[in-house]
């Protein structure tokens, strides 16, 4: 039975990777460089737009990092309302919160500015907006939205989701713990501006964490079945990016390259994924960020190397090749010595910014239930080097427990 199981679940990837052929991937048009979002206003006016909201969350509010976009807009003659409500998983309830302010301040375009959580409510409400008939539930999962959105401006401030260059976004229902995804190329922004000027104020383990989580995204693209030519290419460079750029970025958050060339991993790692899909860590994570709130970008830190260890030797080729773009590999060593070290410096990284190797969270009378769910999630969709069955997932939970 597993057998035809698997079968299928290859099967469907398969047609997967030839239906993607046909989609729209044309990426966001990028601002980019020190200042880059004093540009943004300029090029809202030039499209005749004079009525935005901005969706962000009110701990960036407090840090006023929006205060030179907002007063760049007032002089542009731009108008503009702010939804700071985002949650670090941003739930159904901040969705419609953002959907009826952007309706009833008869806003034109929506500005996203953060991490991951406001680039995932802002996608969702946009896509409320257009499709006022569906709820969120009724669109999760694959090309339930179908419709273009309002013009979708993403600014992030951290290096390491990826979501200005993403189809996805992800939700949490707050009713049954659940994390999902929306994914549909009309939520892909058309465009991105990568200012690293907004990022040198990121506290460390948050520096560390979001750029794990990009490092995941480029590793679970790369070691996938559905790679192609650009996506490779995007995943190794992302991770030669992090492996040079992250620890200084976490040691000296005010080194302007390092944080600009992070957010350059993030965003060729969000190329990446977003055509291959990710694997058995997200799906593992995003289901403890919903039973638990454990934040996306360390839960999939701690989990990276405890998948890619049940992956074997199905991953040993390609994880070989990572591990000469991030510069660990030594010479005449076998695939699955430079495999293994690999493993191990994303082990080593993690140690030294101080991210735990464990969970403490987790409780055992949940585990079952996340691991149905992830592997719900997982399966048939992510193609990933080995498919995980339930009592695989259960078995990675347990290691991921103190």
């Amino acid at each position: 039975m597993w057998a035809m199981k698997v079968a299928y679940y290859r099967a469907f990837q398969k047609v997967m990777k030839i239906f993607m052929m046909f989609l729209d991937w044309s990426e966001p048009q990028l601002l980019t460089g020190p200042g880059a979002i004093k540009k943004l206003p300029g090029v809202i006016k030039d499209k005749g737009i004079n009525n935005v909201m901005i969706v962000t969350d009110k701990g960036l509010m407090s840090l006023h990092l929006l205060d030179g976009l907002f007063k760049q807009l007032e002089e542009d003659g731009i108008s503009y309302t702010v939804y700071d409500g985002v949650q670090p998983n941003p739930s159904i309830e901040n969705i419609e919160e953002a959907r009826a302010q952007f309706v009833a301040n008869g806003c034109q375009a929506m500005i996203a500015f953060g991490g991951g959580s406001p680039m995932d409510c802002a996608k969702a409400a946009c896509a409320r907006v257009v499709r006022p008939n569906k709820t969120i539930p009724q669109m999760r999962g694959q090309l339930k939205v179908r419709k273009k959105l309002p013009p979708f401006f993403a600014v992030p401030t951290t290096a390491g989701t990826g979501s200005e260059t993403t189809l996805a976004a992800v939700v949490t229902d707050t009713k049954t713990h659940e994390k999902y995804a929306l994914n549909d190329p009309v939520l892909r922004p058309k465009y991105a501006v990568l200012d690293p000027e907004l990022t040198v104020g990121l506290p460390p383990h948050i520096t560390s964490t979001t750029g794990m989580d990009a490092l995941t995204h480029a590793v679970e693209a790369y070691i996938g079945h559905s790679n192609t030519k650009e996506t490779s290419a995007k995943a190794e460079e992302a991770t030669k990016l992090i492996f040079e750029n992250l620890e200084e970025a976490y040691k000296n958050g005010k080194d302007i390259h390092a944080r600009e060339q992070m957010l350059l991993a993030s965003h060729y790692a969000g190329i990446a994924f977003t055509r291959a899909y990710v694997g058995n860590v997200h799906a593992i994570a995003h289901n403890l960020g919903g039973f638990y709130g454990v934040p996306h970008g360390l839960a999939n830190a701690i989990i990276l190397p405890y998948v890619l260890d049940f992956y074997g030797d199905t991953a040993y080729e390609r994880l070989a090749r990572l591990c000469e773009c991030a510069g660990v590999a030594k010479a005449g060593q076998t695939d699955e010595q430079k495999a293994l070290d690999f493993i191990q410096a994303i082990r080593d990284m993690n140690a030294g910014m101080n991210i735990p190797d464990k969970i403490d969270k987790i409780q055992e009378k949940d585990i079952e239930t996340i691991a149905k769910r992830a592997c719900k999630e997982a399966n048939p969709l992510y193609p990933v080097p080995r498919i995980m069955d339930l009592d695989d997932c259960i078995a990675i939970i347990h290691r991921l427990m103190p």
